[in-house]
């Protein structure tokens, strides 16, 4: 069971922090304010960083990982283009990224609360990454 769990636990943060690189790279190319595009790319180095160390522990239990859900991401750009297609302004670009860093603290515990039996390791990282959501919210907060 805890094997289980924990591989479970690490996929599900494997398919969370991909979707958060994949969000951030949807937006930054429109971002206007310097301070953001610092926010953004530095939110992404530590979204790779723990993308690796996510991989890397799946690989001790010698599993691939999972992708995002490709129709939540194609919805997920479809929103994004839509969105700044009507107002293409850094507060836009705020608003997304709060509402998928919503979702996503919302999954994760979710993950996290369901795949209780998971090695303290891949707790640890699910709550990394909880926490870098949340971080990305709060940092948000000041274009909205």
């Amino acid at each position: 069971m805890i094997e289980q769990d924990t591989i479970k636990l690490l996929r599900e943060c494997d398919a969370g922090v991909k979707m958060g690189i994949s969000s951030i790279d949807d937006v930054l190319g429109k971002v206007k304010s310097h301070k953001l595009i610092d926010f953004l790319n530095d939110c992404r180095v530590e979204h790779e960083d723990l993308r690796e160390l996510i991989e890397k522990m799946l690989d001790e239990y010698g599993d691939d990982g999972k992708d995002a859900n490709p129709i939540a991401a194609g919805m997920s750009k479809m929103k994004t283009e839509f969105k700044l297609a009507v107002e293409h302004s850094d507060e836009t670009i705020a608003d997304l990224m709060t509402d998928g860093c919503n979702m996503g603290v919302k999954s994760l515990n979710r993950y996290l609360n369901e795949y209780a039996a998971a090695e303290e390791r891949a707790k640890d990282i699910c709550k990394k990454l909880i926490k870098l959501e949340e971080k990305l919210r709060d940092q948000m907060k000041s274009y909205l």
